[in-house]
Protein backbone atom coordinates (compact mmCIF):
# COMPACT_ATOMS: atom_id res chain seq x y z
CA UNK A 1 0.00 0.00 0.00
CA UNK A 2 1.32 3.35 -0.69
CA UNK A 3 1.92 5.92 1.86
CA UNK A 4 -0.09 8.86 2.29
CA UNK A 5 1.80 12.06 2.88
CA UNK A 6 0.63 14.36 5.21
CA UNK A 7 -0.25 17.59 3.65
CA UNK A 8 1.80 20.45 5.76
CA UNK A 9 -0.72 22.52 7.11
CA UNK A 10 -0.41 26.50 6.53
CA UNK A 11 0.87 27.43 9.80
CA UNK A 12 3.52 24.82 9.74
CA UNK A 13 4.61 25.56 6.42
CA UNK A 14 6.00 29.17 6.95
CA UNK A 15 6.89 28.93 10.80
CA UNK A 16 9.67 26.90 9.17
CA UNK A 17 10.87 29.18 6.92
CA UNK A 18 14.45 30.79 8.25
CA UNK A 19 13.85 34.54 8.20
CA UNK A 20 17.23 35.38 10.03
CA UNK A 21 18.23 37.20 7.44
CA UNK A 22 15.93 39.68 6.71
CA UNK A 23 15.06 40.69 10.36
CA UNK A 24 15.63 44.30 10.98
CA UNK A 25 16.45 45.64 14.18
CA UNK A 26 15.07 48.99 15.85
CA UNK A 27 16.87 50.29 18.60
CA UNK A 28 14.79 53.00 20.97
CA UNK A 29 16.65 53.61 23.46
CA UNK A 30 15.00 51.46 25.66
CA UNK A 31 14.79 48.01 24.22
CA UNK A 32 16.07 46.79 20.73
CA UNK A 33 13.07 44.87 18.50
CA UNK A 34 13.09 42.51 15.90
CA UNK A 35 10.91 42.74 12.79
CA UNK A 36 10.48 41.78 9.34
CA UNK A 37 11.13 43.42 5.93
CA UNK A 38 6.99 44.13 5.03
CA UNK A 39 8.12 43.47 1.22
CA UNK A 40 10.18 40.32 1.51
CA UNK A 41 7.37 38.92 4.14
CA UNK A 42 4.65 39.25 1.82
CA UNK A 43 6.66 37.57 -1.31
CA UNK A 44 7.45 34.54 0.40
CA UNK A 45 3.30 34.30 1.77
CA UNK A 46 2.50 34.57 -1.97
CA UNK A 47 5.68 32.16 -3.04
CA UNK A 48 3.70 29.50 -0.98
CA UNK A 49 0.44 30.56 -1.49
CA UNK A 50 -0.56 33.01 -4.58
CA UNK A 51 -3.89 32.90 -3.49
CA UNK A 52 -2.91 34.88 -0.61
CA UNK A 53 -4.28 38.50 -0.36
CA UNK A 54 -4.56 40.57 2.43
CA UNK A 55 -7.05 43.48 3.50
CA UNK A 56 -6.86 47.52 4.79
CA UNK A 57 -10.03 47.54 7.27
CA UNK A 58 -11.12 51.50 7.02
CA UNK A 59 -13.08 53.26 9.44
CA UNK A 60 -16.61 54.68 8.76
CA UNK A 61 -14.88 57.36 7.24
CA UNK A 62 -12.90 55.76 4.47
CA UNK A 63 -9.61 56.28 6.64
CA UNK A 64 -6.71 53.93 6.89
CA UNK A 65 -6.60 54.10 10.24
CA UNK A 66 -9.04 53.62 13.58
CA UNK A 67 -9.01 56.46 16.90
CA UNK A 68 -10.35 56.96 20.12
CA UNK A 69 -9.77 60.22 19.79
CA UNK A 70 -6.25 60.81 20.86
CA UNK A 71 -4.17 58.13 19.00
CA UNK A 72 -4.60 56.13 16.25
CA UNK A 73 -4.08 52.42 15.44
CA UNK A 74 -4.58 50.56 12.17
CA UNK A 75 -6.49 47.03 11.30
CA UNK A 76 -5.38 44.58 8.95
CA UNK A 77 -6.04 41.00 7.62
CA UNK A 78 -4.06 38.71 5.64
CA UNK A 79 -5.86 35.34 3.92
CA UNK A 80 -4.21 32.04 3.35
CA UNK A 81 -6.48 28.99 2.86
CA UNK A 82 -9.36 30.68 3.38
CA UNK A 83 -8.22 31.45 6.87
CA UNK A 84 -7.55 35.40 7.96
CA UNK A 85 -6.03 36.59 10.63
CA UNK A 86 -5.99 39.81 12.03
CA UNK A 87 -3.97 42.20 13.18
CA UNK A 88 -4.11 45.67 14.97
CA UNK A 89 -1.06 47.81 15.53
CA UNK A 90 -1.25 51.49 16.94
CA UNK A 91 0.59 54.45 15.26
CA UNK A 92 3.91 54.80 16.56
CA UNK A 93 6.83 57.05 16.20
CA UNK A 94 10.50 56.04 16.38
CA UNK A 95 10.52 55.30 19.91
CA UNK A 96 7.35 53.15 19.70
CA UNK A 97 5.35 55.76 21.41
CA UNK A 98 1.48 55.97 20.01
CA UNK A 99 1.75 59.61 17.75
CA UNK A 100 -0.86 62.04 19.02
CA UNK A 101 -3.97 62.33 16.45
CA UNK A 102 -3.27 65.64 15.83
CA UNK A 103 0.41 65.42 14.80
CA UNK A 104 -0.20 62.22 12.93
CA UNK A 105 0.91 61.61 8.67
CA UNK A 106 -0.13 59.36 6.09
CA UNK A 107 3.35 58.43 6.22
CA UNK A 108 2.94 57.22 10.07
CA UNK A 109 -0.33 55.22 9.22
CA UNK A 110 1.38 53.71 6.00
CA UNK A 111 4.27 52.38 8.29
CA UNK A 112 1.91 50.97 10.95
CA UNK A 113 0.37 49.26 7.81
CA UNK A 114 3.42 47.57 6.70
CA UNK A 115 3.86 46.32 10.25
CA UNK A 116 0.99 45.32 10.97
CA UNK A 117 0.30 43.19 7.43
CA UNK A 118 3.91 41.43 8.45
CA UNK A 119 2.58 40.81 12.03
CA UNK A 120 -0.38 39.53 10.65
CA UNK A 121 1.51 37.49 8.50
CA UNK A 122 3.49 35.89 11.73
CA UNK A 123 0.18 35.06 13.08
CA UNK A 124 0.00 32.40 10.31
CA UNK A 125 3.74 31.19 11.29
CA UNK A 126 6.01 33.25 8.89
CA UNK A 127 8.61 34.70 11.45
CA UNK A 128 6.81 33.98 14.64
CA UNK A 129 9.81 32.90 16.16
CA UNK A 130 10.38 36.20 15.93
CA UNK A 131 8.21 37.79 17.92
CA UNK A 132 8.30 35.49 20.93
CA UNK A 133 11.87 36.39 21.30
CA UNK A 134 12.98 33.27 19.54
CA UNK A 135 16.35 33.20 17.15
CA UNK A 136 15.76 30.46 14.84
CA UNK A 137 12.53 28.23 13.82
CA UNK A 138 11.51 25.39 16.34
CA UNK A 139 12.92 22.81 14.00
CA UNK A 140 16.41 24.67 13.34
CA UNK A 141 16.22 25.38 17.25
CA UNK A 142 16.09 21.70 17.92
CA UNK A 143 18.46 20.87 15.55
CA UNK A 144 21.22 23.48 16.87
CA UNK A 145 20.32 22.14 19.74
CA UNK A 146 20.96 18.82 19.58
CA UNK A 147 24.47 19.35 17.43
CA UNK A 148 25.46 21.88 20.54
CA UNK A 149 25.06 18.82 22.89
CA UNK A 150 26.49 16.23 21.09
CA UNK A 151 29.30 19.17 21.21
CA UNK A 152 29.19 19.35 24.73
CA UNK A 153 29.57 16.03 24.87
CA UNK A 154 32.27 15.35 23.03
CA UNK A 155 34.58 17.92 24.88
CA UNK A 156 33.69 16.66 28.15
CA UNK A 157 34.68 12.73 27.09
CA UNK A 158 38.06 14.64 25.90
CA UNK A 159 38.60 16.95 28.93
CA UNK A 160 38.08 13.68 30.27
CA UNK A 161 40.93 11.72 28.68
CA UNK A 162 43.78 13.90 28.92
CA UNK A 163 46.79 12.94 30.59
CA UNK A 164 48.85 15.94 31.81
CA UNK A 165 48.41 19.88 32.41
CA UNK A 166 49.41 20.33 28.84
CA UNK A 167 46.50 18.43 27.62
CA UNK A 168 44.05 20.07 29.64
CA UNK A 169 45.01 23.87 28.44
CA UNK A 170 45.09 22.61 24.80
CA UNK A 171 41.55 21.36 25.50
CA UNK A 172 40.50 24.23 26.83
CA UNK A 173 41.78 26.41 24.30
CA UNK A 174 40.27 23.77 21.80
CA UNK A 175 36.71 24.04 23.46
CA UNK A 176 36.46 27.27 25.09
CA UNK A 177 34.88 29.18 22.34
CA UNK A 178 32.46 26.45 21.04
CA UNK A 179 30.30 25.14 24.23
CA UNK A 180 29.15 26.90 27.11
CA UNK A 181 31.86 27.91 29.66
CA UNK A 182 29.67 30.07 32.58
CA UNK A 183 30.17 28.42 36.05
CA UNK A 184 28.16 25.26 36.64
CA UNK A 185 27.83 24.19 33.16
CA UNK A 186 28.50 20.38 32.22
CA UNK A 187 32.05 21.37 30.54
CA UNK A 188 33.00 23.93 33.14
CA UNK A 189 32.31 21.16 35.88
CA UNK A 190 34.62 18.51 34.19
CA UNK A 191 37.42 21.42 32.92
CA UNK A 192 37.84 21.96 37.39
CA UNK A 193 37.49 18.10 38.24
CA UNK A 194 40.66 17.46 35.74
CA UNK A 195 42.14 20.50 37.22
CA UNK A 196 42.49 19.14 40.25
CA UNK A 197 43.70 15.83 38.80
CA UNK A 198 46.38 18.30 37.34
CA UNK A 199 46.85 21.11 38.95
CA UNK A 200 48.84 24.14 37.56
CA UNK A 201 52.60 24.26 38.33
CA UNK A 202 53.33 26.78 41.57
Amino acid sequence: MAETKVKKSVFETLNQINVQDHVEVKDTGRVKLSYLSWAWAWAEVKKAYPEAFYTIYENKDGLFYHTDGRTAWVKTGVTIDGIEHIEYLPVMDNRNNSILLEKLTSFDVNKAIQRSLTKACARHGLGLYIYAGEDLPEEEAKQAKNELEQKIAQAVAEIKAVKSREELEACWRKWSKVVPTEQGSVFMNALIEMGKVYPKPQ
